[in-house]
């Protein structure tokens, strides 16, 4: 059996000393006993759990670090996509927006182009007399009246002349009586607007 003295005072050597305190002592046993090994293997076992949790407790107080820096950092990018979702709104608001104009201006100058081309085409043309034009979608009715059948064929020929137009047709025409101090001729062309040249 070994004794350890704790107190750290020498034993006296002689009996004529004083006697000293008896210092309080701990038997440990023989060091290869099996209470020994179990105790220190207890210690042991002690030390590594309470490393381990301080290694958890590490760990996790660093991921609730990075769990708090993580929110904060999607708490701003959610204020930015918000921004960026309501700018991308505007922008294709703007954009319809644009698209619309452009859409009326273009259907704005459809019917400008079609009396200009249709006015020329008139206009250089001797003896002919437009008296209505009607429209729907991108058919054409033309009504007038020509001193002669070839006015009404000289324009004809440059309706197609102008690209404008496409399958020009004469629907009927006729010698006016009502007009009497000369020949005056009543005419109906129907064609179709070339939407590739308009």
């Amino acid at each position: 059996m070994i004794r350890i003295n704790l107190l750290g005072t020498p034993k006296p050597k002689n009996k004529r000393s004083r006697v000293a305190v008896a210092a309080p002592a701990i038997e440990l046993g023989e060091v290869g006993s099996p209470a020994m090994k179990i105790l220190v293997a207890l210690v042991l076992l002690a030390v590594g759990n309470g490393w381990y949790w301080y290694h958890l407790n590490g760990q996790a107080t660093a991921i609730a670090a990075n769990m708090k820096v993580a929110e904060q950092q999607n708490r701003e990018l959610a204020g930015v996509k918000s921004k960026y979702l309501e700018r991308q709104k505007q922008a294709d608001n703007y954009k319809h927006r644009v698209d619309v104009i452009d859409q009326l201006r273009k259907a704005q100058t459809g019917p400008v182009n079609l009396l200009n081309t249709i006015g020329q085409t008139v206009n250089s043309t001797e003896a002919v007399w437009l008296n209505s034009m009607k429209t729907q979608g991108a058919n054409i009715s033309i009504q007038g009246m020509a001193l002669s059948a070839d006015a009404v064929a000289n324009l004809i020929e440059n309706l197609q002349k102008t690209g404008y137009f496409k399958d020009i047709e004469i629907k009927e025409t006729f010698q006016d009586d009502s007009v009497k101090d000369m020949q005056a001729f009543q005419f109906e062309l129907t064609c179709e607007i070339d939407r590739s040249k308009s």
